[in-house]
């Protein structure tokens, strides 16, 4: 670390803590040339994969749109924003985890359908026919089925 009045390369920890529930570090440094005292924080850079869309075409993975596509299937149902907020960070937790560089989007909508599911189930519905493009009623029953014969178990 380069001291920021010296720019002297050799500077000394003089204590560290953890801040930011835990998510930063927050280090006090003394330069060994000048002796000046500063702080640095440091964080983990977390870095989302590219997402591979059914065309095969690859994009930046767009946060907005997966907040747009689960605001759309909750949208008039009794699900509270933290909640909404909380499966947001899990499927950017999911991604990051998988520690891949790319991802297809049907990965992405698989882990938005099991977060949709557990939140409000006709939310989770209404993804699913646009995510699945429903033709007709019958594949929607298909779905309620399959939902209900997941809750029995």
């Amino acid at each position: 670390m380069h001291c920021p009045f010296c720019h002297e390369t050799d500077t000394k920890v003089i204590d560290s803590r953890l801040v930011a529930d835990g998510g930063q570090v927050r280090r006090r440094r003394e330069c060994q040339e000048c002796r000046e005292r500063f702080t640095t924080f440091e964080i983990a850079e977390l870095l989302m994969p590219k997402v591979i869309k059914q065309d095969g075409t690859r994009e930046p993975f767009n946060e907005q749109k997966l907040r747009n596509g689960l605001q759309r299937a909750l949208e008039k149902r009794p699900v509270s924003v933290e909640d909404i907020e909380s499966s947001l960070e899990n499927v950017r937790h999911y991604l990051q985890a998988l520690g891949e560089r790319e991802v297809k989007s049907l990965v992405i909508g698989e882990r938005v359908m099991e977060e949709l599911r557990n939140l409000d189930e006709v939310a989770y519905v209404r993804f699913a026919s646009v995510y699945r493009s429903f033709q007709d009623l019958s594949e929607f029953q298909q779905e309620i089925n399959r939902l209900q014969e997941n809750t029995e178990e």
